[in-house]
């Protein structure tokens, strides 16, 4: 019988504050590239994945779900936009975030995370798979179809 982590029973939110407040831990591997968001694999266990993100001034993502990935974020510094997309509506719902914030969601959340201030942001997030897998898709906001 296999053993479960401890790490599996905690909250994907309480992950990503963790590492958000340990920097010692991720501190030595962040970057800021002028041409795109920046990623690194912090961690990767068979039960989760932890990304160091560093976001410029206006540097964001397209709209994108997580496929079967339940998931969290925590901005460690700077500001950080989210727009939350529900297809088949016009408008978004907006979330802005700072220091110490969290954001959650779970499979078919289709959202777009941009730093629209004036400062570099850093962020830590965390996925889980917790249905079919693939990664990342762009998604059209008015259909919630996969874009290609």
């Amino acid at each position: 019988m296999a053993l479960v982590s401890p790490a599996a029973f905690a909250h994907p939110a309480l992950v990503a504050a963790e590492f958000a407040r340990d920097r010692d831990r991720w501190r030595g591997l962040l970057r800021y590239d002028p041409d795109r968001r920046f990623a690194a694999l912090v961690e990767l266990t068979e039960d989760q994945e932890v990304w160091l993100m560093g976001w410029l001034p206006g540097q964001g993502t397209e709209l994108h779900d997580h496929a079967g990935t339940t998931a969290a974020f925590t901005v460690v510094s700077g500001t950080l936009t989210e727009q939350v997309a529900h297809p088949g509506h016009h408008e978004d719902v907006v979330h802005t975030l700072v220091a110490g914030q969290s954001r959650v969601f779970a499979p078919g959340y289709v959202h777009r995370i941009h730093n629209a201030g004036p400062d570099p942001a850093v962020s830590i997030h965390v996925h889980r798979v917790t249905g079919p897998t693939g990664g990342s898709r762009r998604v059209d906001r008015f259909t919630g179809v996969e874009l290609r």
